[in-house]
């Protein structure tokens, strides 16, 4: 009798736990994040420049249409302050052509406002970093974890004036700005940049794009 007991109770037991398991599963699967893409069109963005984008096969798709000289933006129609939004891109192999993205971009701007994540290649001195007017941080400078016209995962988190980026899943930016002004705190858009480079209209391909506003977020 007394055995039976303890095998019921020992049974209950791991009842319990997997309940408990599956009730802190659920809150760590962070239900606040959300995603900014729908994989069948540009419904939430919108475009500023010349530059084309369209979706195709479930990813977003940037470039110039064939006229290098076109340059634009895609940008969210709403804004952000502090985040942690992760995406993956594919990007072309060709000189200087390069893509980045944007956070707390002034709203309907053509030009870059606050920080760049740039995303090119190392070998034309276009890392997977961190800039402003200048290099804040080179990150991925040796182009070790990028991957070449394949899908790489990318991770960035802006809390105030502290980014930090993952590559791959390696963290190669972990910049505090300390001369941060206004213009590079407040809440604005994000946005995917292309503009094509020495007489090449290259391109850029993003998907699984999904954030997690901090400001919302207790």
């Amino acid at each position: 009798m007394i055995f039976g007991m303890k095998m019921r109770s020992s049974a209950i037991c791991r009842v319990i736990c997997l309940a408990a398991f599956s009730v802190l599963w659920s809150a760590s699967a962070d239900p606040a994040k959300r995603s900014l893409f729908n994989g069948k069109d540009l419904k939430g963005w919108k475009t500023v420049g010349s530059a084309e984008w369209v979706v195709k096969a479930g990813r977003i798709r940037g470039g110039q249409d064939g006229d290098p000289k076109r340059s634009g933006l895609l940008i969210t129609e709403g804004v952000f302050r502090d985040f942690e939004i992760d995406l993956e891109f594919k990007i072309d192999e060709h000189g200087k052509y390069n893509s980045g993205l944007y956070l707390r971009h002034a709203v309907g701007e053509r030009r870059r406002q606050g920080y760049q994540v740039n995303i090119g290649r190392a070998d034309a001195e276009e890392y997977v970093g961190l800039y402003t007017d200048r290099w804040l941080d080179k990150g991925d400078e040796q182009d070790k974890y990028r991957k070449i016209l394949d899908w790489n995962q990318l991770r960035v988190r802006a809390v105030a004036n502290h980014i930090q980026v993952w590559l791959n899943g390696h963290k190669i930016v972990d910049h505090t700005d300390l001369g941060a002004t206004e213009e590079f705190l407040r809440p604005g858009t994000i946005a995917f940049q292309t503009y094509g480079a020495e007489g090449h209209s290259g391109w850029v391909e993003f998907r699984n794009i999904s954030i997690l506003d901090l400001s919302q977020s207790p």
